[in-house]
């Protein structure tokens, strides 16, 4: 796919199917690896979509599996996900896949590490202020950076030059002695805001983070957290708010689970690209 068809045709339908995209994700997506998306033709018709974005040379992220509804069932896709998986063949590839498609999945040689879970609910609000939260681009990049790699599998530069100033989102970090213990991002979408990442060294700071960022946003702003199931302080931060389950992927990998403290991973960066 070219930047405008991941823009146009992939976030499009991703829309259609009720994945609720960012407003210019498909922009910064795009920027994680420009090889790694790839769109099915039919006659010169785009019918099928899929991303398999190669963060480095080992680790890997399957997403935007579309295929449109009208030509399901014929093989299309089978098509269009082998030739992603043949792209990452040697990556330790990850996705988050609908729970029910687990077992196709596994078939393809995945293997479930955890699920995950969308929370739905309404832009808390507090009178409290937070000195150690400030604006994320007070921070340098190379710190930034430096911290995201101790919670993701792959130093991803490319998407988070863009990711860290998407226009119109709330971007926040957190710091103490000198150095970053939290950031996260909060991005407009189709509907309302969804967090993503929201990284955080211990619940306190990924509570300040998220009081933080919804302080910002207008009364009853819909918020979305994307929170790993396997961290209860993660799933805690989104109950204590009054938000809701509204749905739930299944991380898989098609070899090992990466090495990383997921009880600092209070919300995923995204469904699509990890």
């Amino acid at each position: 796919m070219t930047e405008d068809e991941v823009v146009n045709v992939a976030v499009e339908w991703a829309a259609a199917e009720g994945w609720n995209p960012g407003l210019s994700d498909g922009y910064c997506f795009y920027r994680a690896d420009t090889n790694g998306f790839f769109i099915g033709l039919l006659d010169g018709e785009p019918i099928a979509c899929i991303s398999a974005v190669a963060y480095d040379s080992d680790f890997g992220f399957l997403g935007f599996y579309i295929v449109k509804p009208e030509y399901r069932g014929k093989g299309y896709g089978l098509q269009i996900w082998n030739a992603a998986t043949d792209y990452l063949k040697e990556h330790n590839t990850a996705l988050d896949g609908v729970v029910e498609q687990q077992h196709n999945y596994k078939k393809s040689g995945f293997r479930l590490a955890y699920n995950n879970i969308r929370y739905a609910g309404k832009s808390a609000k507090s009178n409290e202020t937070f000195g150690n939260i400030i604006p994320l681009n007070d921070v340098s990049f190379e710190e930034i950076l430096h911290y995201d790699l101790k919670l993701f599998p792959a130093s991803r530069p490319a998407f988070l030059k863009c990711w860290a100033q998407i226009p119109g989102s709330v971007s926040l970090a957190s710091v103490g002695n000198n150095s970053i213990t939290g950031y996260c991002v909060l991005r407009e979408c189709r509907n309302g805001y969804k967090f993503g990442p929201l990284f955080a060294d211990d619940a306190d700071i990924s509570n300040k983070l998220f009081l933080s960022a919804c302080n910002l946003l207008d009364k009853d702003t819909a918020v979305y957290l994307d929170t790993p199931e396997v961290n209860p302080e993660a799933v805690s931060l989104a109950e204590s708010y009054g938000m809701t389950k509204v749905f739930q992927t299944a991380r898989m990998y098609t070899k090992s689970q990466p090495e990383i403290n997921i009880n600092k991973i209070f919300g995923l960066t995204t469904f699509e690209l990890g």
